[in-house]
């Protein structure tokens, strides 16, 4: 109809509102990990003083104007950090009593080997609530493919602190990311019935069947992945769901946080992305995060991210990593500028 937006407009007009703000914070880029898939180097570890007092200056620069803040963890594996996660979610509650308008929600992305229900609970009275945890099949699966740095197995650790997250009465979310290759999917079916009928008879539980794909790790030539049209996908996807509802699957949003000016990821070290896959790309530093919370953003680099919305390409809007990573050119044609954008003080 005349005069209403389309799903694509009200997307766009999402992204750029000047009131909402998603930060992604990587407290420390260590690992208590070493998947075999993993495209991170563990080159910076914790963030410093520095830039933990750059995230709590920018929220309260920000914060006056802001009706929504949304602050995603990640890493490395975030729990390894867990008094920067306390402090700077502290720091928020606190915002938040001053600015009684001000919805604060918060997220993480984890290995869930330090995750049980008490350490859920305690970062749940911190606003923390919803959690990505892997798993990578059944354990004689999962431990071939995500071990510690150390070389042993993760499952039956991550298996029993979903099992305390259960029991416990954590106000808590947790998305279990369950990854599938051509090596565990024989076995898969057998592994998700267990998973639905222990962990999703819990509505706080939700599944994401995802196939590993290469994503620029050192073991990318070796790795065999599953084709997304496979019509294995589609009967575990079935089977899930079966004897529930379809709110046991978890399903990705259509924008991706990287497309959304309005979301900014912040590394240890302060460097300013978009992107949680691309941290080795140098096209995904867009700017600087400094200690007074100002922001110091490289206008030519932050524009490819954006360039969805000028094109109106949903594959863009998607994934817009995809224009930097295509074989064939996609990058608008944009001119350098540098440019030092102020918060309100």
């Amino acid at each position: 109809m005349t005069g209403e937006l389309s799903s694509f407009d009200e997307q766009l007009a999402a992204s750029v509102r000047a009131d909402r703000l998603q930060l992604i914070l990587l407290p420390t880029e260590q690992c208590n990990f070493r998947c075999t898939y993993c495209y991170e180097d563990f080159a910076i570890g914790r963030m410093t003083p520095e830039v933990v007092s750059g995230v709590k200056n920018l929220i309260d620069r920000r914060a006056d104007g802001l009706s929504h803040l949304q602050l995603s963890w990640f890493g490395g594996e975030p729990t390894l950090a867990r008094s920067i996660i306390e402090d700077i979610s502290s720091h928020v509650l606190r915002t938040q009593e001053r600015c009684k308008g001000l919805r604060y929600q918060s997220d993480m992305t984890t290995n869930g080997y330090l995750l049980d229900g008490p350490a859920a609970e305690h970062l749940a009275r911190l606003g923390v609530r919803r959690y990505q945890v892997s798993l990578d099949g059944p354990g004689e699966y999962h431990d071939r493919t995500r071990l510690r740095a150390d070389g042993k197995g993760t499952f039956n650790r991550i298996w029993s602190n979903l099992l305390s997250i259960r029991a416990s009465p954590a106000d808590v979310h947790v998305m279990l990311r369950i990854h599938m290759t051509p090596e565990n999917i024989p076995v898969m079916a057998d592994f998700l019935r267990i998973v639905r009928d222990t962990l999703l008879v819990d509505p706080r539980f939700t599944v994401f069947l995802k196939r590993v794909v290469r994503l620029g790790g050192a073991n990318d030539s070796a790795m065999e992945v599953l084709e997304s049209d496979d019509p294995r996908i589609a009967a575990l996807v079935s089977l899930v769901a079966e004897g529930g509802t379809e709110e046991r699957l978890y399903e990705p949003e259509e924008v991706c946080y990287a497309a959304r000016a309005n979301s900014l990821l912040v590394r240890a070290d302060g460097r300013l992305g978009k992107c949680t896959v691309a941290l080795s790309d140098p096209a995904n530093t867009i700017g600087q995060l400094l200690p007074d919370g100002r922001i110091r953003i490289d206008n030519a680099q932050l524009r490819p991210w954006l360039q969805g919305w000028e094109s109106r390409d949903p594959e863009l809007t998607g994934c817009p990593y995809v224009a930097f990573t295509s074989p064939q050119p996609r990058l608008v044609q944009i001119t350098h500028r540098r440019a030092e954008l102020q918060t309100p003080t």
